[in-house]
């Protein structure tokens, strides 16, 4: 077995900061968001998008862009509204969720842009 090393995350440090799963690969090309956008559409849950400044997403509230997209079936609407929430707070980090509507709960969620650190 190898050996398991310490991630190097800290409070202090914004930029190390880990959300969710994804957060700990590689940052997602354009076209990876795009399969985790359609995979949310094929299940047919509802995609929302939340944003919050890098130094206070430790805690569980971030800010809902919008109302959640209920019914929305386009991935090119909701790749839309990411980048225009990207747009409007281009220091805050930009997360994608999916809403699971049989279980009434969160079926996935990932940070899909990382914001600009000072």
């Amino acid at each position: 077995m190898s050996e398991i090393q310490d991630y190097q995350s800290r409070l202090s440090d914004p930029a190390s900061r880990k959300f969710e799963t994804f957060s700990y690969l590689p940052p997602m090309s354009e076209g990876q968001i795009r399969k985790q956008v359609e995979y949310i559409v094929s299940r047919g849950w509802n995609a929302a998008i939340e944003h919050a400044e890098p130094e206070n997403t430790t805690g569980s509230y971030w800010y809902m862009w919008k109302l959640p997209m209920f019914g929305e079936t386009s991935v090119d609407k909701i790749l839309a509204e990411a980048e225009a929430c990207r747009r409007a707070n281009p220091r805050h980090h930009v997360r994608l969720i999916g809403y699971d509507v049989r279980k009434q709960s969160q079926g996935t969620a990932m940070v899909v842009f990382r914001g600009k650190t000072l």
